[in-house]
């Protein structure tokens, strides 16, 4: 009897292991993004889905370009420390005869001078002082685990507090994000921001991690049910990485924002589906415009529809400021 007890809770525990093991994985592929991340991000890209829906793959020319003059301009280091007590860095780039700031709020795994390659420079031109942000993990930013916006959001507000004890002449301040960057900015709008803070630009954003991650299991993977493997997913990000998939939605910061928003999705997009942002732009309550470019896919309206994507932003700026 006695061995009998030994075995059935022997392979109940293997079971359990077994359980848990795949919930790891998956954990350390999404979330935990600390050791290697040069070979992490490799893997990542691998699949089929982030390479057709990455700028380089249809406008590598335009974008390796952005990102070259990223790199040559006088860029000065930045720090704030968040709430949770990490080191976060971003890059500086002023304006002469400044009109505006513009914290620029990257994506999964990426980072400003790649996400906004193409826009920094027209932005710049017209007369934007740039705060490029490395979210929590990436670039110069101490990090262990990325939390699709449940930390970002936090980060993204504290950055527009640095920015407003340094915007001596209360210049307009904007807050635009694209992909998770666009998800964090939207859910910061729902905390308090400094008065300067006049709008949101969200390019691509989605609207939960939960809705996410099921978007990708079922679109990228064709796996339908995925309750269990999301259970196992948020018990890892709460005991580990501290904080849980509920946290990180837009929906209640989309319903008590008030400030404007303006809204970009490419109709192709596969990474992140068109419908989170029609999701967002319907909650909205505060004044909004919602622009479908309809052949582009993620983060790729500005390059598929270069003069209507910057006229949109221009005249969103000279709305508001």
């Amino acid at each position: 009897m006695k061995n009998k007890v030994i075995k059935t809770a022997g392979a109940a525990l293997g079971a359990f292991t077994v359980f848990m093991a795949f919930g790891w994985s998956f954990f350390n592929m999404t979330v935990r993004y600390k050791d290697n991340k040069r070979l992490a991000r490799k893997k990542w890209f691998a699949l089929s889905h982030t390479k057709v829906n990455h700028p380089r793959h249809k406008f590598e020319e335009e974008y390796e370009a952005g990102k070259a003059w990223c790199a040559q301009q006088p860029m000065q280091d930045c720090y704030i420390q968040s709430a949770d007590g990490l080191r976060l860095h971003a890059f500086y780039l002023p304006a002469e005869a400044a009109k505006r700031f513009v914290i620029l709020s990257h994506g999964y795994k990426g980072s400003g001078f790649g996400d906004f390659a193409y826009m920094a420079k027209f932005l710049h031109e017209n007369h934007c002082s740039l705060l490029f942000i490395d979210q929590r993990c990436c670039g110069g930013s101490e990090g262990e685990y990325i939390t699709f916006g449940a930390k970002e959001q936090y980060d993204v507000q504290k950055w527009a507090y640095y920015i407003s004890k340094r915007n001596k002449r209360k210049l307009p301040i904007y807050l635009y994000g694209e992909s998770m960057g666009a998800a964090s900015v939207l859910m910061a709008s729902g905390h308090r921001l400094p008065r300067e803070v006049r709008g949101l630009i969200s390019d691509c954003g989605f609207r939960s991690m939960k809705g996410q991650m099921q978007d990708m299991a079922a679109n990228w993977f064709h796996l339908h049910w995925i309750g269990l493997l999301l259970f196992r997913l948020n018990l890892f990000c709460a005991f580990l990485a501290g904080f849980r998939m509920k946290e990180a939605d837009t929906a209640e910061a989309m319903k008590t924002n008030q400030r404007p928003v303006l809204f970009f999705h490419g109709a192709k997009d596969t990474y992140v589906d068109p419908g989170n942002t029609i999701y967002n732009y319907s909650l909205c309550r505060a004044p909004k415009e919602l622009v479908v470019v309809s052949e582009a896919r993620h983060l790729c309206s500005a390059y598929e529809e270069p003069e209507l994507y910057r006229e949109k932003v221009l005249g969103f700026f000279e709305k508001y400021d």
